[in-house]
């Protein structure tokens, strides 16, 4: 692990110089969902934002999977500036992978030779389904083992997180006892957060934190978006979307619609969100509020529905790293088109139009 002494990259100065060699240097909020594996996805459009100095970072609000991103991100930002970003998020999510061959959740050969990337024909995976339908995890999982802990504390130093990280985090929970929304910032930042963030509770014991249980911060806020709106001075928030927000036929067999239950209840506080920013900004433009009363977001989102869709939600527990690392290309190249097509729209206007998107 890196040394946590090392320096905090100044990022302001960076920024001066990349506008001083002609450049425009645009600063965006980065909302990150969660989706097991497929947040592999998210790995590919960060490395590839990465690259592009004219874009800069403020605050990432994230969820689960997103909320490994994140802090991963973040971490080696503080440390090695978008170099050391980028490394950090290849060697996270390559030990995600070694941790993942271990796992008795592994694709069949036929899987394999056929690139299907779903482990349903797996006899580990049908056993898996069927014991956490009928059993809790406290009664499968008595000791509570969780793979992404190691994996977390090898990738993050969360105490240079507390003390000086170079981005704004904010990690969401949800509290088991009061069904309510948690934000977790950078000074409560530990591997106990993040986990939390990704308690899924048929797979996963809650997590406790401060005497109080969370689970998996999807069902509250995936993620939230008002933390981005109120402890930002940015009012760009691009979205990384994971979960399809549509699917153009009705599910019939039991898992898809199980999955699509999912998407619905996963998507469903990021819409809200959405629709409140969308009811906000029209009053800014009709007049009924005056200019600067209340902050205009610009929204941007970057997705590959139509991939995604086609996914099988099993493939959400597939770490392989062939799978890995193709979802992180797809990400790349999603990324890789938004700038392309939306770059001129930030820090001026939304790209997203809400009332299609979201109402």
């Amino acid at each position: 692990m890196a040394d946590t002494a090392t320096l905090l990259p100044d990022l302001k100065a960076r920024a001066k110089r990349t506008a001083s060699a002609g450049q425009t240097v645009k600063t965006v909020n980065l909302a990150l969902q969660g989706g097991g594996a497929h947040g592999a996805f998210a790995w590919g459009v960060l490395d590839r934002l990465l690259e592009d100095e004219r874009i800069a970072f403020e605050g990432l609000s994230a969820t689960s999977a997103g909320a490994m991103n994140a802090v991963t991100l973040a971490y080696g930002m503080t440390l090695g500036g978008r170099e050391g970003a980028k490394k950090a998020l290849a060697q996270f999510w390559r030990r995600v992978a070694h941790a993942g061959m271990i796992s008795p959740l592994q694709p069949t050969w036929m899987e394999r030779l056929s690139h299907n990337h779903s482990l349903e024909s797996s006899p580990a995976f049908v056993a898996f389904d069927l014991m956490s339908r009928l059993y809790s995890p406290y009664q499968f999982n008595p000791l509570n083992f969780n793979p992404l802990r190691h994996v977390l504390e090898q990738s993050v130093d969360f105490e240079c997180l507390r003390k000086q990280s170079a981005l704004k985090l904010f990690l969401t929970a949800t509290n088991v006892r009061t069904g309510k929304v948690k934000v977790f910032s950078n000074e409560d930042m530990s591997a106990d957060v993040v986990l939390a963030s990704a308690c899924l509770p048929f797979m996963f014991q809650a997590v406790s934190i401060n005497g109080e249980s969370y689970w998996d911060g999807g069902y509250m806020g995936n993620p939230a978006i008002y933390p981005l709106i109120y402890r930002c001075e940015s009012s760009d928030v691009v979205i990384v979307h994971i979960n399809p927000l549509e699917r153009a036929e009705t599910p019939t067999t039991a898992r898809d619609i199980l999955n699509r239950i999912n998407e619905i209840s996963f998507n469903s506080s990021l819409m809200r969100e959405m629709r409140a920013i969308a009811f906000v900004t029209k009053l800014i433009e009709d007049g009924t509020i005056p200019e600067g009363k209340m902050k205009r977001m610009h929204i941007h989102a970057i997705e590959a529905q139509e991939f995604m869709r086609e996914l099988g939600v099993s493939s959400k527990l597939n770490a392989d790293w062939e799978f890995l690392t193709h979802l992180r290309d797809v990400g790349r190249e999603s990324a890789s088109a938004w700038i392309e097509t939306n770059f001129n729209s930030l820090n001026v206007r939304g790209s997203v139009d809400l009332n299609g998107a979201y109402l």
